[in-house]
């Protein structure tokens, strides 16, 4: 999203993480914008009964943790390393100067802000729906329509059943009995336990 080097000119800094390291955890003040040079970040929760519910999945280009750091409010969720990750953090007052002085860097955030409150707009409904092929498309059709350029090609879906369970609120056997029924009815299409859609 916002060039390498211009974070680097202002104060950015390499920061290597481990798989499943905590970037951030929830409750806490945010000091950095946090952009993703290689690997992958999920923002999550847990019930009060320990059961994951990840809020989003995070690749290489994508910023994430910006809404609190913009209102000085708490992280509502937890960051965590899917993979060994190479994240570019820049303290939050050297942010709040780069984005002054590059009102294209900051207009290229809001949309940034603007696609993810939309994706949680739409979500919202269906998570609420008890019908789990209807929170699946939603979100199959979500991660087409914003990672792939044409949407009349086939999309892998680049996530793990289980990942897909966490982010629709769904247990993963619904998941895998979902999408095979998904497939029956030549919704989607499983190639190498790789999902199309």
């Amino acid at each position: 999203m916002i060039d390498l080097n211009l974070l680097l000119e202002f104060g950015g800094e390499h920061r290597k993480v481990k798989k499943n390291e905590l970037i951030f955890e929830e409750g806490t003040f945010p000091a950095f914008y946090y952009q993703i040079v290689e690997g992958e970040v999920k923002m999550n929760n847990f019930t009060e009964d320990g059961k994951e519910f990840i809020q989003n999945i995070f690749t290489q280009g994508q910023s994430f943790g910006e809404p609190p750091l913009f209102i000085d409010e708490p992280y509502p969720a937890n960051a965590v390393a899917i993979t060994p990750s190479v994240l570019m953090q820049i303290p939050k007052n050297a942010f709040y100067s780069l984005l002054n002085q590059y009102p294209e860097v900051s207009f290229a955030i809001n949309k940034s802000l603007a696609r993810r409150l939309y994706y949680k707009s739409v979500m919202a409904p269906e998570i609420s729906s008890q019908d789990p092929e209807k929170r699946l498309l939603t979100l199959m059709d979500y991660l087409k329509s914003h990672y792939n350029e044409d949407l009349k090609e086939e999309y892998i879906i680049p996530m793990t059943r289980q990942q897909l369970a966490d982010l629709t609120g769904l247990r993963v056997e619904t998941v895998i009995r979902t999408i095979k029924h998904l497939e029956r009815r030549g919704e989607l299409k499983i190639i190498q336990r790789k999902i199309y859609r």
